[in-house]
């Protein structure tokens, strides 16, 4: 098992409950609303978070911020083909940036997109696009009590009955999402990777990868697909990319970086149409709205990121903190995903009926009982699906450790021991982008 050294820290403090009460209220009962300073561990996201390596925080000094070829895109560029296997590749600031390139250029008004399970801000990009954004999930996705080694991945019959319903040709990608974040960070199968191939081959479509946690995807292969019981995470991330026609990274996640995204193609003309928009919305082609010092840091990220020991340590964190939960009666979904840790709401605060969302109100509990920040990824997040009241505890790669992991049981367990007196909420303002609602809404207690 892989363990670190602090060579730098900084301080955190608990604000007192009455300062945490006034700043949950003053931020409309909206997380993403809280400044930083308010919160004394953050599970919010995993996307930016992290803790660079020694040698990442060496590369930034080695940026070069040339406009256009600068070395700093050439070491990038290789490090995205020797880890993933892809020779072209567009950088963009981030992951919801190279949606926008690789998306804006495939889909259009009228198109059908099916996925595994769309994230809020893919969604959001197929919507805005035209399209209709579709979840395929397996049967057992969105059920946090039921077992399965692979809870993530596609259903292919539900993206064939698209095809019958609306004509293949209304089709124009299926997209696959490793691991699948919107179903509690559950691993895609290598298997079920090529079938989802052979099934775009024959609607004469690419297969798009969200490889944002591929190297997380790739361990959990390496535990549960027999074939790989032998095979290395950076063996297993390469054998799984290379079914894909084409991956869009949010280079914020196994990238290990604070900024950063890319589009990654095998196509040499969907490449130079991903180019052209990318020039338009992101920056020239070899920074696409990164700095040269971040692309240098990503380029060494890659690379640690198929390190067996260290996604060892990192998907071992998360499982000690699902077991340290299971143990102390919190309801999680189980099995536990690579990069967080998803309470049940609908069992902790039973009281708060589904019309004012459960997930909302019991992440408002976290941040009240302990300064903790989560994210609800149920009906609040993503109106109008059919998902269960879950609350994601993300956390962050290489930053938190085992006084912090207890904070988190302890409050967990607090919220539970008072779940009666938990409140709904309802929505008071929101923005007219319904599928991005939960990053700027605000609510108020029923």
């Amino acid at each position: 098992m892989r363990s670190y050294l602090s060579k730098m820290v900084s301080s955190t403090r608990l604000p007192p409950r009455e300062e945490r009460e006034t700043a949950i209220e003053a931020a409309g009962y909206n997380v993403f609303n809280l400044d930083a300073e308010a919160v004394y561990i953050d599970l919010l996201t995993d996307s930016g978070t992290g803790t660079m390596s020694d040698e990442q925080w060496a590369a930034l000094f080695r940026g070069d911020e040339a406009y256009a070829g600068s070395s700093s895109f050439s070491a990038f560029e290789d490090a995205v083909e020797s880890v993933m296997g892809f020779e072209h590749v567009v950088p963009a600031h981030q992951g919801r940036g190279a949606e926008n390139v690789l998306y804006g250029t495939l889909f259009e008004d009228g198109d059908v997109v099916p996925n595994n399970t769309h994230f809020d801000t893919t969604r959001a990009h197929v919507a805005n696009a035209g399209a209709n954004p579709v979840d395929c999930p397996v049967e057992d996705a969105m059920d946090p009590d039921a077992p399965g080694d692979f809870k993530g991945n596609l259903d292919l019959d539900c993206v064939r009955a698209l095809a019958d319903e609306h004509g293949a040709e209304s089709i124009p990608a299926i997209v696959l999402t490793i691991t699948n974040n919107s179903a509690a960070g559950q691993p895609v199968s290598v298997e079920n990777t090529r079938e989802a191939s052979a099934l775009a081959e024959e609607l004469d479509v690419p297969l798009v990868v969200d490889a944002c946690r591929f190297a997380e995807n790739a361990h959990f292969v390496k535990q549960r697909e027999a074939e790989f019981a032998n095979a290395s995470v950076a063996e297993i991330a390469r054998e799984q990319l290379s079914y894909a026609d084409a991956v869009v990274m949010s280079a914020k996640k196994d990238g290990i970086t604070n900024i950063g995204g890319f589009v990654a193609v095998r196509d040499p003309d969907l490449f130079e149409q991903v180019k052209q928009r990318a020039i338009l919305y992101e920056g020239f082609t070899t920074y696409g709205g990164m700095a040269g010092r971040d692309l240098e840091a990503l380029a060494v990220g890659l690379r640690e990121a198929v390190e067996d020991e260290y996604v060892t340590q990192r998907v071992g964190q998360t499982q000690a903190l699902g077991d340290a939960l299971d143990a102390a009666g919190v309801p999680i979904y189980q099995p536990v995903g690579g990069h967080a840790v998803y309470l049940d709401a609908e069992k902790m605060v039973p009281e708060v009926p589904a019309s004012q969302f459960p997930g909302q109100a019991l992440v408002v509990e976290l941040y009240r009982q302990g300064g903790v920040r989560a994210v609800e990824l149920g009906s609040f997040a993503f109106p109008g699906t059919d998902r269960p009241e879950l609350v994601r505890l993300a956390l962050p790669r290489r930053t938190y450790h085992r006084e912090h992991i207890d904070h988190v049981v302890e409050t967990a367990a607090a919220v539970l021991e008072t779940a009666d007196s938990v409140p709904g909420y309802e929505i008071v303002a929101e923005p007219p982008n319904e599928e991005l609602r939960h990053f700027s809404a605000e609510l108020k207690p029923v």
